[in-house]
């Protein structure tokens, strides 16, 4: 049931997170077709060495894209950093913040870089006239995505939807750069993005394990819920 539900989309499913045993069991997946990571999910999986773990995942890992992003504030210090993470494989793309910590653009940086051949996934975008700078930076350069964190804006109580629609009007004229639905908040977000046209979604390994819950029989979900409830309070030893 779940293959043929995801069978008909266009929205690829990336995983995001930095646990390599749940990126390998997820690799076996193949409606899984790349992977993303951050620093702040690599600290919270404990990873110390960050060269150490890349090479790790991209050794088990060899035929897909996966994402690594840069740590650094200083646009040289991101470029040599890039520059590094590049060398590491061919289905390697870097990360790269749309702004440094200053809220300096980093569009001049991104140009730079895709001009040279590297593969970009500009991430933590969350304005349509972000995308617009991405998307001129990025214009001549090699396959790229554009991070669009819908996840976060939808926090702020805006619907994504229209802006994710509209991002990927803006990409369209660059058929190399694939517009990514990125921070979902829930499993309901890759229809979401299917239904924009967005080309990827990001999702955690927590909302990808229930995509188990695609077509489920509700009335079957109501009395698994009524059932846990039951069992909680039983256990609980609960008296009146």
């Amino acid at each position: 049931m779940m293959s043929s539900s995801l069978s008909h989309l266009n929205v690829k499913i990336f995983a995001d997170g930095a646990d390599l045993a749940g990126m390998l069991a997820l690799y076996q997946h193949p409606h899984v077709k790349g992977f993303t990571t951050n620093p702040t999910l690599m600290r919270k999986a404990g990873i110390s060495d960050y060269k150490a773990f890349a090479r790790e995942v991209l050794a088990a890992i060899p035929d897909r894209p996966i994402s690594f992003e840069v740590f650094a504030d200083e646009f040289s210090e991101m470029e040599r950093q890039a520059c590094e993470i590049a060398s590491w494989g061919a289905h390697v793309y870097v990360k790269i913040p749309v702004t440094n910590t200053r809220r300096e653009s980093a569009a001049p940086l991104i140009k730079r870089l895709a001009q040279t051949g590297i593969q970009l996934n500009v991430t933590a975008l969350m304005s349509l006239e972000q995308v617009r700078a991405v998307a001129d930076a990025l214009v001549g350069g090699p396959p790229s995505c554009v991070s669009v964190f819908a996840g976060r804006v939808a926090d702020t109580g805006r619907d994504p939807v229209p802006m994710m629609a509209e991002a990927v009007n803006i990409l369209r004229p660059n058929p190399n750069a694939e517009l990514i639905w990125a921070s979902p908040r829930e499993l309901l977000n890759i229809f979401h993005a299917e239904q924009t046209g967005c080309h990827i979604i990001t999702v955690t390994h927590d909302i990808l394990k229930k995509l188990a819950l695609l077509d489920k029989d509700l009335d079957d979900y109501s009395l698994e819920t009524v059932q846990m409830f039951y069992d909680d309070g039983h256990a609980a030893g609960y008296s009146l």
